[in-house]
């Protein structure tokens, strides 16, 4: 795939689109070439090719026959050309790789390898069934890959929310001992490149009671509204300043980029749920893939099953920070 014109120089960034020609994967395509546009980054399309397009080349290989073609034919390159290339813009660089290997294993290379800004992928792909809410190849991709990944829904999973609280918002779910600060930047960065609102989420305890009620409005403020000590319960405040306090380094980073601050009681699985029917991305980590390889916390889980709209599951970089 040659390269077309574009927005000027990417200085080495890069992002990754996994496609394997099926709708969910190709909808997942156009959140990365919009992506990469915003972050003025090259665009890889990567197609892990089937077992049957494998089994020829290798099969080819080994017999050494000049009669065979010297290429199979590739119908997703074809497909994925004709759609970027028909679109009204596309990034500077852009590329299409052919991978071979299982779905994981191949994605996670080629991540490993390239380094991206984020791998973006679709939640289930051509060979999925319709009952599942996420795809075996999106849960193990996003629980072990070395860089973000952004998992686009499936159209009938989407829900548009324009009048939400969170609408158009970079929102992330943050704990505040806890989250790694390239979780944190990487949401920051996103909002700047969207030129939009980060809206923080964060959790907290609240003793059981007769009268307590969990399912409150979704609430949110800006930082300088707890200047005057306000009316929240002494658990939400005493959140929304840690929030603060954890935020300072990126709001100093990122003067331009606009905080709104929700602290919610319970579980913030539920309340991000809610928030993806109308953010434009929700950013959450995940638990460094050394110390639980198979496992990834309950939020991104819960995340990655139920929300409506794109979700950014981001590692932690250091092999002591969790998520």
């Amino acid at each position: 795939m040659s390269n077309g014109p574009g927005n000027g120089p990417t200085g080495g960034a890069l992002v990754i689109a996994a496609v394997d020609g099926s709708d969910h994967s190709l909808r997942a395509l156009e959140w990365a070439r919009q992506a990469a546009l915003r972050h003025r980054a090259g665009l890889m399309v990567a197609h892990v090719m089937p077992d049957s397009s494998q089994l020829y080349a290798g099969r080819r290989s080994a017999l050494h026959d000049p009669n065979e073609p010297e290429e199979y034919a590739d119908p997703v390159g074809d497909r994925v050309r004709d759609l970027l290339y028909s679109g009204p813009q596309y990034p500077a660089e852009v590329r299409y790789e052919a991978l071979e290997g299982s779905v994981p294993e191949a994605l996670r290379a080629v991540a490993a390898e390239q380094a991206p800004l984020m791998l973006v992928m679709g939640s289930r792909g051509r060979g999925g069934f319709a009952a599942l809410l996420l795809g075996s190849s999106s849960r193990a991709v996003a629980t072990t890959a070395v860089c973000p990944v952004v998992v686009v829904p499936h159209e009938e999973r989407a829900a548009q929310d324009p009048e939400g609280a969170s609408a158009g918002r970079v929102v992330l779910g943050l704990h505040a001992a806890e989250t790694p600060e390239n979780v944190l930047d990487f949401a920051f960065a996103e909002a700047a490149a969207r030129g939009t609102t980060v809206q923080v989420v964060s959790a907290y305890a609240v003793p059981p009671g007769p009268t307590m009620v969990i399912d409150s409005p979704f609430a949110v403020i800006p930082p300088e509204a707890l200047a005057d000590g306000g009316d929240g319960v002494p658990a939400e405040r005493e959140m929304l300043r840690a929030q603060t306090e954890r935020l300072a380094p990126l709001r100093a980073r990122y003067p331009d980029v606009p905080v709104e601050l929700a602290a919610v009681p319970g579980d913030a699985a539920g309340r991000l749920v809610e928030a993806s029917r109308s953010a434009a991305l929700v950013v959450v980590g995940r638990h460094h893939p050394r110390r639980r390889s198979l496992l990834m916390g309950s939020v991104a889980h819960a995340l990655l099953q139920h929300a409506h709209g794109p979700v950014a599951v981001v590692p932690a970089l250091h092999d002591d920070a969790t998520a």
